[in-house]
């Protein structure tokens, strides 16, 4: 009888199961990850709170920090940000207190530092500042040891916010759209987390980088996903994100995906990545 043929996934690659992580005895300290593209709309935030929302469910605690001036996690996650103390604020020293800026979602084991539209003047402020690209590092050190992962959503840019959240980080994950024009900023991604590893933060790695908006519908799509494995390769995680409404409307309801349609496709897809990155090691 002959053999069946091995099912492959969109990466190509042989599909896998990653199993369920066993329950954390003790907590802490954090191990931070950024979730960085120089491009908007590759899925950061949407990627950050449904990551974090799977996280969650397998008993990790998860302080999630939104370091876009446009406050999307913030929001995504039902926070406020107006009349409040947010990252801003912490970063240009007018709050000391990092824990003061903390605040729950509707999440159990998910915590938020907010953030919004004052963050955009914080790279002026920064500018002339000591050790500049290390500020974000030292307001999060008081609490590191309170939580498992610190998941810190970037602005679409490469400026001092980022380079911020680079230094601040042990690793990096890497969202990337699979369509032609996301692809060709990745290099320049990469090169940049290289500059910071040589001269800001030696320990910082990339985590990997997880297809988003993946419609296997599209010859465009399964190209750009080849393309991708073969400049990266294990780099590219095995798991990948398609298209789904679901998304928005989890945003609008103030919590992850896993959380508002826990039994819909892309919530176990989250929970299948939250399993890889814990089985590679990237988080405990």
């Amino acid at each position: 009888m002959a053999k069946s043929a091995v099912k492959t996934g969109p990466t190509g690659r042989p599909i896998r199961d990653f199993a369920e992580p066993p329950a954390l005895k003790s907590h802490g300290p954090a191990r931070v990850i950024s979730l960085c593209n120089q491009k908007g709309g590759v899925g950061k935030t949407t990627t950050t709170i449904s990551l974090g929302g799977a996280l969650a469910e397998y008993g990790r605690t998860v302080l999630m920090v939104d370091f876009d001036p446009q406050g999307a996690l913030s929001a995504g996650l039902g926070v406020n940000t107006h009349d409040t103390t947010t990252i801003y604020d912490l970063l240009i020293g007018r709050e000391k207190d990092v824990r003061k800026a903390i605040q729950p979602t509707k999440v159990p084991g998910i915590h938020v530092i907010p953030a919004n539209i004052d963050l955009s003047a914080a790279e002026v402020h920064l500018v002339n500042e000591v050790a500049r690209e290390q500020i974000l590092a030292r307001v999060l050190k008081p609490v590191l040891d309170d939580y498992d992962v610190v998941l810190i959503d970037c602005q679409p840019s490469l400026g001092l916010l980022t380079v911020n959240a680079l230094t601040a980080a042990h690793g990096v994950l890497i969202p990337l759209e699979t369509e032609y024009f996301a692809l060709r900023g990745v290099a320049l991604l990469i090169d940049t987390i290289d500059k910071v590893r040589e001269r800001l933060n030696p320990s910082i790695r990339v985590d990997g980088i997880v297809a988003t908006m993946f419609d296997a519908r599209t010859l465009h799509a399964k190209e750009v996903m080849e393309r991708v494995v073969e400049a990266f390769g294990d780099t590219v995680m095995d798991t990948v994100i398609g298209k789904t409404v679901k998304f928005p409307d989890a945003s609008v309801a103030g919590v992850p995906i896993t959380e508002f349609a826990p039994s819909h496709a892309s919530a176990q897809t989250y929970r299948q990545l939250a399993r890889e990155l814990i089985a590679r090691g990237s988080i405990a």
